[in-house]
């Protein structure tokens, strides 16, 4: 129940149009301009963004639920990517786990459900043992899951983790990145919002973010 409370306020926040911060974020303060622009991979006129996150980050999963709401209501405007942070290293179990429930096509079932499981229910995915036990409990088929665990798809996009995020120069988690230029923060906002509870500042990131959009676009010429 605390979630799906979570999930409706997020919703609520995301729609409202008031917000501490100018319609326009600003450089340096809501936001930051990458100083090594990264070219974005993105067709026609959809705007790139990036989450760089760890599952059993506490900011992460304060945002999350506000930025699925912000995904849902940007629709065709973005291409929204996730790009899981190796948090212990090249074979990080959890974003091993992302990347194969991403090869799985198993992440609009199970993606709200691993947050839940590290903040709410206490359960430590730090392990591949333990990665695997709750994968099996929550229905996914075991022999599957290591099929594609083990793919060479995956093994190779962990193996390039390290590097995506050093190209964007990502120190911290939850980042966002849009187009490959401009990045924000729960920490980025933070420091220019100081004292706003989190749940307020998640809600002010993810504007900032329609903010960002706003701006690509614009200087894309994609809006009149």
């Amino acid at each position: 129940m605390r979630s799906l409370r979570i999930a409706l306020i997020a919703a609520s926040l995301v729609a409202s149009t008031a917000f501490a911060s100018p319609a326009a974020p600003v450089n340096g303060a809501e936001y930051i301009t990458l100083a090594s622009p990264v070219p974005a991979q993105v067709q026609g006129k959809k705007v790139e963004v990036i989450e760089f996150f760890m599952y059993h980050c506490p900011h992460c999963n304060v945002l999350e639920p506000f930025l699925e709401a912000w995904i849902k209501k940007q629709g065709d405007n973005i291409v929204m990517k996730r790009v899981p942070f190796p948090y212990s290293g090249p074979n990080d179990p959890e974003a091993h786990l992302y990347l194969t429930l991403e090869a799985l096509g198993k992440l609009d079932e199970l993606h709200a459900k691993v947050f839940n499981a590290i903040h709410q229910e206490r359960i430590r995915l730090n392990t591949d043992d333990a990665v695997l036990a709750w994968v099996t409990k929550n229905g996914v088929d075991q022999a599957k899951f290591l099929e594609y665990w083990n793919s060479f798809g995956v093994l190779t996009k962990m193996k390039r983790l390290n590097q995506i995020v050093a190209s964007y120069k990502i120190d911290s988690a939850p980042s966002l990145v849009v187009d490959g230029r401009y990045m924000t923060s729960p920490s980025v906002v933070d420091a220019s919002n100081k004292g706003m509870p989190e749940g307020k500042l998640s809600a002010t990131t993810v504007q900032v973010l329609d903010g960002l959009v706003a701006k690509v676009q614009k200087e894309k010429g994609y809006t009149k």
